[in-house]
């Protein structure tokens, strides 16, 4: 909420060819005073020798309190995830009646 009072609503304009989004199944995360930075990548594991192959599909920097606020939104959602699965996973009990 704004200090008025009033609700605030984002409107985010995505574009058609960003709404596939990307694959990444590697991160790294580097830093400095100022910022964070998170690089996304996709490696092919399956390479055994020698170098990985992988090609980097994103990198996004952003200031501290913002990557803090993005690191407590998936905490977050991760534990509701968890939640979720482990409900979704529970035995099924015979019925005793």
């Amino acid at each position: 909420m704004d200090g008025d009072g009033q609700e605030r609503q984002l409107n985010i304009h995505l574009d058609p060819e960003q709404m596939a989004g990307v694959y990444a199944n590697f991160a790294n995360i580097t830093y400095s005073p100022y910022e964070f930075t998170v690089t996304f990548a996709r490696v092919d594991h399956e390479v055994e020798e020698g170098e990985v192959p992988g090609v980097v599909v994103a990198r996004i920097n952003m200031a501290r309190q913002f990557y803090e606020e993005l690191l407590a939104a998936m905490q977050d959602a991760h534990s509701k995830w968890s939640y979720r699965e482990g409900i979704r996973n529970l035995p099924e009990t015979p019925d005793d009646s």
